[in-house]
């Protein structure tokens, strides 16, 4: 297991959440990740329900989770993470050209074209649900999830990875799929209902998974 308390590779997580956020805090892609690659890694964990300390902001910008350090860098956002580790160790990410871009350009897709949609429909369901005009802009915002959905499930066609083997395209796609775990949305599209179960089984995830869950502990920030 890679969490090591002693490890020079950081990242920074949260101690709590609310329950229907486990397993959906975004260092999970970063564990995931990590786990894949077995580099050992420790948590520097926040509370989510107070700003993070004013140094964080040097950190991270936007006062969010996941942050990375190692003694190489220090980076914020989990795409720019994912592609450094993935520029670190191959199973991440393809060398050759083609499989290294298109992995990049699938990753870059999720949190531009995917994920904005799904993330929209999320707050509309789960924060704002009881409100009327929550109630009146979902079917829109449901039109558009399914719309971008369908696209992927076509491009991914029979591939089980979206680049051919698996990536960090990957990782953010099934994290992004799983933003979606209040609903049946996913399962209206048999291809990637699949695709997440894969991405689910891998035992690099579950092993992220069990972390994050650990570490929703209530421990202070070190």
């Amino acid at each position: 297991m890679p969490m090591d308390p002693a490890s020079t590779t950081v990242v920074t997580g949260f101690d709590e959440v609310p329950r229907f956020a486990h397993g959906l805090v975004r260092d999970i892609r970063i564990r995931w990740a990590l786990e894949e690659i077995g580099r050992p890694y420790r948590t520097r964990l926040f509370s989510a329900m107070v700003p993070r300390p004013e140094s964080y902001r040097a950190w991270q910008p936007f006062d969010q989770v996941p942050a990375y350090e190692d003694e190489h860098v220090r980076l914020f956002e989990s795409g720019a993470i994912l592609l450094y580790l993935g520029e670190e160790d191959e199973r991440l990410l393809p060398r050759d050209r083609q499989g290294r871009w298109e992995a990049s350009a699938w990753l870059i897709a999720m949190l531009n074209s995917v994920e904005p949609m799904i993330m929209q429909l999320v707050k509309l369901d789960v924060f704002n649900g009881d409100r009327p005009w929550a109630r009146e802009a979902r079917p829109e915002a449901l039109k558009a999830v399914s719309s971008r959905l369908g696209q992927v499930a076509e491009a991914l066609g029979t591939r089980d990875w979206l680049a051919g083997r698996f990536t960090v395209a990957d990782i953010m796609l099934v994290t992004v799929l799983r933003s979606l775990h209040h609903s049946k949305i996913v399962t209206g599209y048999p291809t990637l209902s699949a695709y997440q179960r894969r991405g689910e089984a891998r035992p690099a995830f579950r092993q992220a998974l069990a972390d994050q869950l650990a570490d929703f502990a209530g421990q202070e920030a070190t």
